[in-house]
């Protein structure tokens, strides 16, 4: 005879990061779907020792799960100056070769990686639609449903965002030959998207949004319609794009409209809570002061920034303003969300010559700010109930190893700022996302079926 599941099991954790702080002696009781229903500091009675120290997955709010095949495959210089544009056409010549296996292979891989490092959620910025030649397949959404089965494979929670991509220029340039797999019509990709959310939008674990690419890549007229259609499906649908990345988009968008791209979205689109803005790294101060009156959460991805070249996101002029932003993993150079947490202060500091500048406040700690700040961002453009440890939360839980020499005699915001700024190894022992253990002991329960993927598609891109 089977046995039922539990309709609620109770966890006990030694130390726990909630709303309020650290606390001690915590007990979580998770139902059989996934929800905290209760967090207690009462008796523990018959609650499971969680061993550790617990605190609320990371979301992942930027992520083109593909590129994560190809990182370190552009690290040789080209014989002019090489930049993002530069890299972009190695990108599209690296993308050219993936097949449907390929894209699920390598999207599950990657969600292993980032499980592993902490991160429980992720948003993936989903634009490949079509064939290598360009064609459709007999299901459109035949590539956004692998997304789907490596995030259910691996079981990380998912914001699928399929992206709106029409041009290849400021004012509807045709696109070009290495961007045909991205392109579709706005009523195609309008039927794509809610198809997408009648198959899915009961499931807790996933989340249909939209990501118009770029004002570069999405005419004004197409991307306030989708934005008006998919609101009335869903009025809270996630809404993700990149904008201001790189100078010379800002410069080719002047030349254009006489306006600068984030001054033309707050301008000209319903940017509000909703909205995620990605990089936003070449912003005036007017721009971050917009974008905090907004609501939108600003997406920081800097490992990409800077292997890209991209520049350096503003941060202390955009946080003394109050604006929300969440990290990324973006191309994928890196799968750990301490490290992109750590680049964004560092970078801050290299550039102002300034010790704690994300969090300047005195005895003020500034990576346990850091990862706060984060949790409340990327939960917010992930537009799903998580990164707390609280009632009514899906049951997104890391638990860090007390004993890694990262955080031994650490307590309270000590250890995430030992985890932010002194790791030297991972110190992730066990994930649990909507209830459910993933990772024990460092290990996903996957990861060896899944490694074998993905090394035969390594395998086979090799060979093509």
């Amino acid at each position: 005879m089977s046995q039922s599941t539990p309709e609620r099991v109770r966890y006990l954790a030694r130390c726990a990061l909630l709303p309020q702080g650290f606390t001690d002696d915590v007990v979580i009781e998770v139902d059989s779907h996934g929800w905290i229903t209760s967090v207690d500091t009462g008796l523990a009675g018959d609650a499971a020792p969680l061993r550790g120290i617990a605190v609320p997955g990371m979301p992942n709010l930027h992520c083109h799960a593909f590129q994560r095949a190809m990182a370190g495959l552009t690290e040789r210089a080209g014989p002019v100056g090489d930049d993002f544009w530069s890299w972009r056409e190695t990108m599209y010549r690296f993308l050219a070769r993936l097949g449907p296996d390929d894209v699920e292979a390598i999207a599950a891989q990657l969600y292993v990686e980032l499980l592993k490092q902490g991160y429980t959620a992720v948003s993936e910025f989903h634009y490949l639609h079509r064939d290598p030649q360009g064609r459709p397949y007999a299901d459109r959404a035949e590539l956004a449903h692998r997304i789907i089965a490596a995030a259910r494979t691996t079981g990380i929670g998912l914001t699928l965002l399929p992206v709106l991509y029409q041009a290849s220029g400021f004012g509807g340039a045709p696109p070009t030959e290495g961007q045909r797999r991205f392109v579709l019509g706005t009523e195609a990709f309008l039927d794509l998207v809610g198809g997408l959310f009648v198959g899915y939008g009961r499931d807790p674990q996933i989340r249909i949004g939209i990501a118009p690419h770029s004002l570069r890549a999405v005419p004004l007229e197409a991307l306030r319609q989708v934005v008006a259609a998919m609101s009335s499906l869903d009025p809270t649908v996630p809404i993700h794009v990149h904008v201001a990345e790189q100078a010379k988009e800002v410069d080719d968008c002047l030349a254009w409209s006489g306006r600068r791209p984030v001054e033309m979205l707050l301008e000209r689109a319903p940017v509000d809570a909703r909205w995620c803005l990605v990089h936003c790294t070449q912003s005036t101060p007017a721009e971050l002061r917009g974008l905090t009156e907004s609501g939108a959460v600003v997406g920081l991805c800097p490992t990409t920034e800077a292997n890209l070249g991209d520049g350096i996101f503003p941060l202390l002029a955009y946080v003394a303003a109050g604006g929300h932003f969440g990290i990324g993993t973006d191309s994928n150079v890196s799968t750990s969300p301490v490290e992109e947490l750590r680049w964004l202060e560092y970078a801050q500091r290299l550039t102002t010559r300034r010790r704690h500048v994300s969090e300047p406040r005195p005895g003020a700690a500034t990576g346990a700010s850091l990862y706060r700040r984060a949790l409340g961002g990327g939960a917010q453009a992930a537009g799903r109930p998580i990164g707390v440890i609280a009632p009514g939360r899906r049951a997104d839980i890391v638990v860090l190893d007390p004993e890694h020499p990262v955080l031994c005699g650490r307590s309270e915001d000590e250890l995430l700022d030992s985890w932010v700024f002194a790791a030297g190894g991972n110190p992730v022992l066990h994930v649990m996302v909507g209830g459910h253990w993933l990772v024990r002991d460092g290990r996903h329960h996957r990861e060896n079926d899944i490694a074998d993927a993905y090394r035969g598609a390594i395998a086979r891109l090799a060979s093509a």
